[in-house]
């Protein structure tokens, strides 16, 4: 078991009454809460592409390091993004989608579709048998070792870090939000129209005041920067040697958040640009806790408490697994497949 990778073991045992009571001290949104949080994370969001444009006159050696941290506090805004689509940010359901929509143009990313999308990762996270939607593709061994070598290889690439963390969130945040999935609703496909359409008229706005391609080289960069750092998470989150993967009846919704989630403990001020998602497991036992509740509640109870922190430093050996191996119910990587065909 590798340090800084662990997830919970055996936690105390409580009733489905108990834990639901502990949580629901902290589903009720504080409006007062998410308004200084708005203004301090899209004031300051506003305030970097303010510096960005008169950056332009004095140097691209400034340019760049203000465009990386505006696409760290990109991260930030997608959090909020994130609960108003799970409708735990504000009290009101037309002031989440408002911020919701607003949110969803900043991160090019359709606030009624990634919501729908998202609420069945909730549903299906760590169930072997329901993967494939709003997760990062993970293969058993097992289904590894029968694929054909054309398939191996795409499997390999998708996991590659460029491609996993460059090349993917570009194109999933460009190319596959700008069109609706076919099992989409008709709200969920509008969403994505709206989106586009919003997306156009700011790209047409910002391109006549900074320069079609000076303003294109800046939102690539954010971009790049946001995705990344927001796929990172995603990954880190789910993607750790003892997470909790398990098929049919056997699937359990606390284990599957408990164990199945990690709790990422960074730098506080990773932990502020990131909006407290570091407490993924606590977010999973219940979407309807607000970003800035996720402490506290992860605080209130040795239930939450004995989840084994991921470090940051350590959270960088997760890279190395890539394959669940259903024997030893762990994530191994592709050079111990090997000693795992020896040993069977």
């Amino acid at each position: 078991m590798s340090s800084g990778t662990q997830p919970a073991t055996d936690t105390p045992q409580h009733s489905a009454a108990a834990w639901r009571q502990i949580v629901s001290r902290y589903q009720r949104p504080s409006n007062g809460r998410a308004a200084w949080q708005i203004a301090n994370t899209f004031g300051s969001y506003a305030l970097l592409w303010a510096l960005l444009y008169w950056s332009l006159s004095v140097s691209w050696w400034l340019t760049v390091p203000l465009a990386v941290l505006a696409g760290a506090l990109l991260v930030r805004i997608f959090i909020i993004f994130h609960d108003c689509g799970h409708g735990s940010y504000l009290s009101s359901p037309r002031a989440n989608n408002v911020v919701g929509f607003i949110s969803g143009v900043l991160t090019v990313t359709p606030f009624q579709h990634w919501s729908w999308q998202h609420g069945i990762h909730h549903t299906t996270a760590g169930h072997l048998d329901k993967r494939g939607t709003g997760d990062i593709w993970t293969m058993t061994v097992q289904e590894y070792l029968e694929s054909s070598r054309w398939k191996r290889f795409a499997y390999r690439l998708a996991r590659n870090p460029i491609i996993l963390f460059v090349v993917a969130p570009l194109f999933v945040f460009l190319v596959m939000q700008r069109y609706p999935s076919p099992r989409a609703g008709v709200r969920e496909r509008h969403s994505v129209w709206w989106t586009n359409l919003a997306m156009l008229c700011g790209a047409i706005a910002m391109s006549a005041l900074f320069g079609f391609w000076a303003y294109l080289a800046i939102q690539l960069t954010v971009l790049a920067v946001a995705g990344a750092i927001g796929v990172w998470l995603f990954y880190v989150q789910h993607q750790f040697e003892d997470v909790y993967w398990a098929r049919g009846s056997n699937w359990d919704y606390v284990s599957a958040a408990l164990k199945g989630s990690s709790f990422y403990k960074l730098p506080r001020v990773l932990q502020w640009f990131s909006g407290n998602i570091g407490f993924h497991h606590i977010h999973h036992l219940s979407a309807r806790i607000p970003n800035y509740y996720l402490q506290q509640c992860h605080e209130a109870d040795p239930l939450f408490q004995q989840v084994k922190a991921i470090t940051f430093f350590g959270s960088f050996g997760t890279m190395r697994l890539a394959l669940w191996d259903e024997a030893s119910r762990r994530l191994v990587s592709f050079r111990q497949i090997r000693q795992i065909r020896r040993d069977r």
